[in-house]
């Protein structure tokens, strides 16, 4: 099965145009399940079926795996099997009629104007690194964007002129604006720390930990959980909560609610209008 998988990946690299984050985590999840119907004595594409399907399933659900990472992983073989099927791989597709566990949807986390305030306020700005660490938090909010897309940034992609990002998956790409706080953060970390960080290094990416290398989702986490701490905000606060902070008080400040659709990337208007819940409290 390995190689099917990997004709998959590459028909959703070369032909899809998919994002590089969406390619591995299709990968992650196949390669998982073709482990798992190795140890079922199954092999082969064509000996897969609704039942083994539903056995890796129930698997995931005894190993106390979430919902919406079965979720995911359902909605991987589904997309995976239907293009062998088109391909001519198969006869039959297994997953076709493979239900997918219901989620259970909890109200995001919303942070109030003074918590948001006040966890921005702790990177002093007295080291290269807290110059760096204030500018990813004040672009992460000013934007609303993931925290994959912040740590992907290059260089190329900030127009500090006139005050706007750039950000891209596959072929997709938005233009977000910032105001002159995230611009005067961005311009102090590009002109007193980031060469400093590089250690006479280069580098395309517009953020990079302390070694110079790229900046990684867990660093970046564990910067956001440690401001979170010192700011003594009750909530528990990840780099998506200041997403959600950003949408909620958007709208609450009477933004164009498809205009924070298309900043946030969101392709259903439903998605972003759960944010008014918060404004009805």
């Amino acid at each position: 099965m390995k190689s099917e998988i990997e004709a998959f990946t590459a028909y959703l690299e070369q032909v899809k145009k998919s994002s590089a984050n969406t390619v591995a985590s299709y990968r992650r999840d196949l390669m998982q399940l073709k482990e798992y119907l190795e140890t079922q004595g199954i092999t082969e594409l064509s000996k897969v079926t609704k039942t083994s399907l539903n056995s890796y399933i129930l698997y995931l659900e005894r190993q106390g795996r979430a919902t919406t990472t079965i979720s995911r992983m359902v909605a991987s073989a589904k997309a995976f099997f239907h293009y062998a099927q088109n391909e001519g791989k198969i006869r039959r597709d297994p997953a076709e009629l493979l239900k997918t566990p219901k989620i259970e949807r909890k109200p995001p986390v919303i942070l109030t104007v003074d918590e948001v305030n006040r966890f921005l306020r702790q990177p002093s700005g007295k080291s290269d690194k807290e110059i760096r660490d204030k500018a990813m938090l004040e672009l992460l909010y000013a934007t609303g964007i993931r925290v994959s897309e912040l740590i992907g940034l290059k260089m190329q992609d900030v127009n500090l002129a006139v005050g706007y990002i750039i950000c891209r998956d596959g072929l997709k790409e938005r233009m977000i604006p910032f105001g002159k706080t995230a611009a005067q953060c961005l311009r102090e970390y590009l002109e007193q720390a980031r060469a400093k960080l590089l250690k006479g290094g280069e580098s395309d990416w517009l953020f990079t930990n302390c070694s110079g290398t790229p900046m990684s989702r867990q660093g970046f986490w564990k910067i956001v959980k440690y401001y979170g701490e010192k700011a003594h905000i009750q909530a528990e606060i990840t780099p998506h909560t200041l997403r959600h902070s950003f949408a909620a008080h958007m709208i609450g400040s009477g933004a164009d609610l498809q205009a924070v659709q298309t900043m946030l990337g969101h392709s259903d208007l439903a998605t972003t209008q759960m944010y008014m819940a918060y404004l009805r409290k």
